[in-house]
């Protein structure tokens, strides 16, 4: 089980994808655990990033706008460039590009980005 993306090829397990978000939400200087459905109470409008729509979203189901995905993809991008490229082809950096990737085709044909 995993977790696939419209407009795109970018995979991950539900595991890995929760590790993909937490690093990212490090980051930003966000515990993701301490977040309200994250297992936490601090509630996300406290957070003022263009990443929460991306962090706060659902792990397997659901979509982001094509306004989501305009304001989540340069952060993403941003924050990604930071993270070592490394060899392998299921590196959470080569992932998070391609899901970038996907949300500029999304943006491009005018259509959500959906969680399947």
């Amino acid at each position: 089980m995993g977790l696939d993306f419209s407009h795109c090829d970018a995979r991950w397990g539900y595991f890995s994808f929760d590790e993909f978000r937490k690093r990212l939400a490090t980051q930003i200087g966000i515990d993701l655990d301490s977040m309200v459905g994250h297992g936490g109470t601090r509630p996300w409008e406290d957070v003022d990033d263009p990443l929460k729509p991306f962090l706060h979203h659902s792990d397997c189901d659901g979509e982001l706008t094509v306004e989501e995905c305009k304001q989540v993809y340069p952060r993403l991008e941003q924050l990604l460039q930071s993270w070592p490229d490394g060899d392998n082809p299921f590196s959470h950096k080569r992932k998070g590009m391609e899901l970038v990737r996907g949300m500029k085709r999304a943006i491009a044909q005018g259509e959500p980005l959906e969680f399947l």
